[in-house]
């Protein structure tokens, strides 16, 4: 049966929908230094001490922001009452089996049902204390927001102090669509879908690449204290089917609006590898983007031999609030392997060109020691991010061992197309140019304007890069250790396509549990790999170079990567040929080697233990490193269906260090 309500029991309940978000809810909270704490901008009939007979309430909201309420008898049709609040959207309806009120105290219970604009609760029991201006839920709480679902077993909240809680939270959400669920409407045909979700618990999923966005939400406790949402503790999941083999515990968990955005921050926190492992990582203070944010280990341990003489170690520090639009990272570092070698083979004589050959010099106890500093913000739409490395604390090597870097981006519509511009600046930069080896670009400052699509044509893949700069670059010269000051303008263009030649494809894209190490099922069989590339670039002083570069190669596929040895290969072979003209005045860009092989192998071994390597073979003849990789990378990871991480070496560069990804489903 069906039963009507108080207008408050209607006000609160579309109060805690929305208070989910701070910044929209916040103002519904304040009472404007009214002396009977009544809320603002709202007024309510009188109701009287006893039973309301009817079962269903409606809210209307006006243009004054003022609210009337009217209680009528509804049928209990589901397909009637969406029907009726598609045609209003700006009304509210509660329903309810039960619905009464006794001393000021409204109570609703059985099957309590709020909708508004697509948004819904569902309770067991809903209690308003009109005096205290208290509101509290029990049992079987539900929200559906949009793509966010919540389940909560308990929740009270004070409209006088602005205080609460929420008990055991568990969530789905999606950060993509976050902002726009909380604050807009959403289709109600989505309500049935999205209520077949409310277990939190997924059969199959879809892999999305270079995307995560759905997550699972978990907390004993959340509590509210004005516009501020705080928990002790609480568990993130990107593993959408059991949760098990991944997951980050998120402590001393703060969620607070700033800017129209929602941002959070926490301590030190930890990703859980298959229940067993913890690994500590940072997040520091940033906004509500997890898909987009990268998970910064506390502990760094890395190799890199050029700069820092072999391995290190540094931790992070916690992030440093500058304003509410920029934070600051710092992360000292212990050069190890130069502390027991003694010495250090980084840096040029003392007085020479940074450009001279690097010799052997003793260390100090400055020498020991690093430091890598980033600064992150926005400047209205802009992203900005400055990268400084300091590798050694020696302020007579300041010079020789200071890097930095900038860059200032926005994401731009030109031509129907998304397109990335930005402006940047660089002091010291490491360049690898194949067989002509490591290239220093002393300073420079430029711009750039560049856009990437991938899309899919009968089958065939397709990745497109188009890029357009123009820079000031101060940089070694081509044929000797001077450095040169020239203006460079650039246009680059590259199209790769790989076309199914014997494929075997999947039955269906989704996943289940029984794929343990892989995130999406594998298209086995051969195809046939092409690249295309044409480059340009002209200098100040008249010189110009350019290329056309063809390649064609096969990539072979077979397994399933599902039994624990050598159920899984990837190999392929694109060799790539060019077509070029002209010099370069620097080193760093000159096109050197015309013929090249890249060659690529992954191999399963053992369960979730791959192989991963890959190189580029230089076949120039008149090259002095024909027959030699110029670029290579080797690694061994362990690969699972929602994370991988490994170790890697670039012999090349003498560079490595771990690398790690998280796996994005829906």
């Amino acid at each position: 049966m069906i039963s009507g309500i108080s207008k408050k029991v209607i006000f609160s309940s579309f109060l805690f929908i929305n208070c989910i978000q701070p910044s929209i809810s916040a103002y519904l909270l304040e009472d404007n230094g009214n002396s009977d704490n009544s809320i603002s901008q709202i007024n309510f009939s009188k109701i009287t001490n006893r039973k309301i007979l009817s079962n269903t309430s409606r809210l209307s909201f006006n243009n004054s922001d003022q609210l009337s309420v009217n209680k009528t008898f509804l049928k209990k049709n589901s397909k009637t009452l969406l029907a009726y609040i598609s045609g209003n959207q700006n009304e509210l309806v509660i329903q309810s089996d039960k619905q009464s009120e006794i001393d000021d105290v409204i109570y609703a219970e059985g099957n309590v049902e709020v909708k508004y604009k697509g948004k819904i609760l569902k309770a067991d029991n809903l209690i308003y204390d009109k005096f205290n201006k208290k509101i509290s839920a029990k049992g079987n709480i539900v929200l559906i927001l949009g793509e966010q679902l919540f389940k909560v077993s308990q929740l009270e909240y004070s409209f006088i102090s602005k205080k609460g809680y929420l008990l055991d939270v568990k969530g789905s959400i999606n950060t993509d669509t976050l902002m726009n669920d909380l604050s807009s409407n959403f289709s109600l045909s989505d309500i049935n879908k999205l209520e077949n979700l409310l277990e939190l618990k997924n059969k199959e999923v879809v892999h999305t690449p270079s995307k995560l966005e759905s997550w699972l939400l978990f907390t004993k406790k959340m509590t509210i204290d004005g516009k501020n949402w705080k928990s002790t503790k609480a568990v993130l999941s990107n593993d959408l089917l059991e949760s098990k083999q991944s997951k980050l515990v998120i402590n001393l968990l703060e969620v607070y609006p700033s800017n129209e955005k929602l941002r959070f921050k926490s301590a030190l926190n930890y990703i859980i590898f298959e229940e067993k492992i913890s690994i500590p990582f940072w997040l520091g203070d940033r906004a509500f983007d997890l898909d987009n944010s990268q998970i910064d280990n506390r502990w760094n341990i890395g190799y890199e031999n050029l700069d820092k003489d072999g391995y290190f170690i540094g931790r992070k520090f916690n992030s440093v609030k500058i304003s509410d639009d920029f934070v600051l990272d710092l992360e000292p570092q212990f050069l190890i392997q130069r502390l027991f070698k003694g010495y250090s083979k980084s840096f040029v004589k003392k007085d020479e060109s940074i450009t001279s050959d690097r010799v052997k010099r003793n260390s100090i106890i400055e020498d020991y020691f690093a430091l890598n500093a980033q600064i992150r913000g926005t400047i209205k739409n802009w992203d900005l991010e400055i990268d400084k490395n300091l590798n050694s604390l020696d302020f007579n090597k300041f010079s020789d061992a200071f890097r930095f870097k900038t860059e200032l981006s926005k994401e731009v519509n030109l031509l129907d197309s998304k397109w990335e511009k930005s402006f940047y600046g660089i002091y010291r930069e490491r360049v690898w140019n194949g067989s002509l080896g490591e290239a220093e670009i002393f300073s420079g400052y430029g711009s750039k304007l560049q856009k990437e699509n991938t899309w899919i044509v009968d089958g065939i893949k397709k990745s497109e890069f188009l890029s357009l700069g123009l820079a000031n670059i101060t940089a070694e010269a081509l044929n000797n250790k001077k450095l040169l000051t020239n203006l460079k303008g650039n246009l680059f263009y590259s199209l790769d396509q790989k076309f199914p030649i014997s494929i075997v494809e999947p039955k269906k894209k989704s996943i289940d549990i029984s794929y343990k190490y892989i995130p999406e099922p594998i298209n086995k069989g051969l195809s046939l790999n092409t690249k295309f590339e044409a480059s340009y670039s002209f200098y100040e002083n008249g010189n110009h170079q350019g290329y056309l570069g063809l390649g064609l190669g096969p990539e072979l596929i077979f397994g399933n990567f599902k039994n624990k040895t050598f159920d899984y290969t990837r190999i392929s072979f694109l060799p790539f040929y060019k077509f070029d003209s002209g010099e370069s005045v620097f080193k760093f860009d000159q096109n050197y080697e015309d013929f090249t092989l890249d060659i690529s192998l992954d191999q399963q071994l053992y369960g979730p233990i791959i192989l991963k390597s890959i190189g580029t073979l230089n076949l120039t003849n008149n090259s002095n490193d024909y027959g030699e990789f110029i670029d290579s990378k080797i690694s061994l990871n362990w690969k699972k269906r929602s994370y991988e991480v490994g170790i890697f070496y670039q012999p090349h560069n003498q560079g490595g260090g771990i690398s790690f990804s998280l796996y994005g489903f829906q």
